[in-house]
């Protein structure tokens, strides 16, 4: 006997050996045990999940002659013949070939005939493919057939089938199987047919059935008969992770070499598109029980380094690839033009600003993990984070003096500089320059010799007449949440305060020094529970590039000082009379003639 296929020789003889599908499987045999059977069914669901089988079993449930609670014997003539493909009771019909009218009407001219057993199926596989006019041909006698006619309905895609067609059936939908079911169902195979496959030969066979029975099956035929799992099957996640890392070149290597061991540009584009949508699902919180435990660790590897941003847009481009590899002369330029965008994250888009942005964060992520901590001491830096290189002067650079600990520490007036306080970069270790930044500023450690209570009252009081009209315009805006220890931190009402709060936020702090004899560090906050806000204009680390971008500069707002302090101003004429006569002293004013 020749050699059958590992889907053939195990498919599905009767309801119980059907995986997955109770929910249809325990309806049809209840229905043929009570005889409470349709006339026709439409069995929908994804590739390879036992519609056909369920359709053959049907046909031999309805046709024993030895039925046991609704299941058929498999020993009878007519379950025999049926399972061997002899039987005259049951009749399969690819409608993708037969589609036409002309296939239709001779159908239905067949239907009439009567046959050996109880009940003649026809089985009408892939019946979205069928044309609007053999659809409609099928109509009446798809409502009213003889009463010994059952007919049988399959596609994988029910949305194409009409919906005077739809109405007239018992529509049952199957599902992709759990991969812990096919797991099980695979090890038994290879035990039954005495296979030599190793646990990634299953691990394989289960990653590329996707929940199907036959595919599954097809894979381990595959592993089977080569000897192993084939060369380049891990490919979606190598391009996934090079375009994670960046690698442009890496990405197209791994195609080029993909492509040497046989496989087509598409058969790549679409299994790195399987890989990423696993990705996108894990990084829902969607369920994955038709992948193993493999690949579901795999995916959620993948999702962890792309990131939902970069997986959408590599989503989308890839599968914009797939549409123009149909047109385009080598299917190959499409795909790696691709990976190329994605593995660099060019583009002006939404989805390249936001894959982009994700880069960024990770690497700020990277850096604040590396800050000095509070005993002053550097933690190493992750491997993951960008390693900084100290700059080398050209000239040895002058050391500030230290100020020693009975010296009050007050820092430098700069109107100019923004106050926001800016992240430690781990790139700052230069003595040079960071020896003065830390010698003006004022530790947390350090206690204040105001309270909160006297601060207010100073403020309220005449404090800030001994600073410039503008900075007591602006300051008076502001608002005092607390003093912890020699931070104070003020409120401002919005953001057009916020800035300039804090530009003369060093005024403020000489005048406290100078009229109360104390140190305080003053930090503006938006709102009484916004976070401090950073100017974006100024990079947050050493080692971040510059924006290179042109900036447009803010316009200049006239400080006006307190509303009660301006002058009147001039009455304006409220008409252009008044305003002709104004220019014109000792004008008359003549009545036109009618009035």
């Amino acid at each position: 006997m020749a050699y059958q296929s590992l889907y053939r020789r195990y498919r599905s003889q009767n309801f119980s050996e059907i995986l997955g599908q109770s929910h249809i499987t325990t309806s049809l045999r209840n229905a043929v045990a009570e005889g409470r059977y349709g006339h026709a069914y439409l069995f929908s669901g994804p590739r390879g999940t036992g519609k056909t089988s369920t359709a053959r079993v049907l046909a031999k449930a309805l046709n024993c002659e030895n039925l046991d609670a609704g299941e058929p014997c498999g020993k009878c003539k007519s379950c025999v013949d049926i399972e061997h493909g002899s039987s005259f009771d049951l009749h399969e019909l690819d409608a993708a070939s037969n589609n036409k009218v002309d296939d239709v009407r001779d159908l239905i001219a067949k239907v009439a005939l009567g046959s050996p057993g109880r009940t003649k199926v026809y089985i009408l596989d892939e019946v979205h493919m069928l044309t609007p006019g053999a659809e409609n041909a099928l109509l009446k006698t798809l409502e009213e057939p003889p009463d010994h006619v059952v007919f049988v309905l399959a596609t994988t895609e029910p949305h194409k089938v009409v919906e005077t067609i739809r109405s007239r059936t018992q529509h049952y939908e199957f599902k992709l199987l759990p991969a812990a079911e096919l797991d099980s169902h695979v090890r038994w195979v290879i035990q039954d047919a005495e296979l030599d496959v190793d646990e990634d030969g299953i691990e394989f066979a289960l990653r590329q059935g996707g929940g199907s029975a036959r595919d599954t099956l097809s894979a381990l035929d595959l592993v089977a008969t080569g000897g192993g799992t084939p060369e380049g099957s891990a490919i979606g996640s190598e391009l996934a992770l090079a375009i994670a890392e960046g690698d442009a070149s890496k990405a197209i290597s791994a195609v080029q070499e993909a492509i040497a061991t046989g496989r087509e540009p598409r058969t790549i584009g679409e299994t790195t598109l399987r890989t990423l949508r696993h990705a996108f699902l894990v990084s829902m919180g969607a369920p994955l029980d038709q992948l193993s435990e493999a690949a579901q660790d795999e995916a959620s590897t993948v999702a962890s380094a792309l990131g939902p941003a970069t997986i959408t847009r590599s989503l989308e481009t890839i599968g914009q690839a797939l549409i123009e590899m149909r047109q385009a002369p080598d299917p190959r330029v499409p795909l790696e033009v691709a990976l190329l965008r994605l593995a660099r994250g060019s583009g002006e888009d939404r989805a390249a600003l936001l894959q982009r942005l994700e880069v960024l964060e990770g690497q700020v992520a990277s850096l604040q993990k590396a800050a000095p901590t509070p005993d002053g001491s550097a933690p190493p830096l992750s491997a993951s984070a960008p390693q900084p290189t100290a700059p080398q002067p050209t000239a040895p650079q002058p050391t500030a003096p230290q100020p020693t600990a009975s010296q009050p520490i007050k820092p430098a007036p700069n109107r100019s500089q923004r106050r926001a306080p800016v992240p430690p970069s781990p790139a700052a270790h230069d003595t040079s320059e960071a020896a003065p930044e830390q010698a003006t500023e004022p530790t947390q450690t350090q206690q204040s010799s105001l309270t909160k209570d006297q601060l207010e009252s100073a403020l309220a009081g005449s404090l800030l007449d001994n600073v410039a009209q503008k900075t007591r315009t602006r300051f008076q805006a502001a608002r005092l949440l607390s003093l912890e220890g020699v931070t104070a931190t003020f409120a401002a009402p919005n953001n057009h305060y916020l800035s300039r709060v804090q530009e003369v936020a060093n005024e403020v702090e000489n005048a406290v020094q100078e009229s109360l004899g104390a140190t305080i560090k003053i930090t503006v906050v938006l709102g009484e529970n916004s976070p401090p806000s950073t100017n974006p204009t100024t990079p947050t680390s050493s080692d971040s590039s510059p924006d290179t971008r042109p900036s447009r500069a803010p316009d200049p707002v006239e400080e006006v000082g307190p509303i009660d302090q301006l002058d009147d101003a001039n009455d304006i004429a409220a008409s252009g009379v008044e305003r002709i006569s104004q220019a014109f002293p000792g004008a008359q004013v003549v009545p036109p003639p009618n009035s």
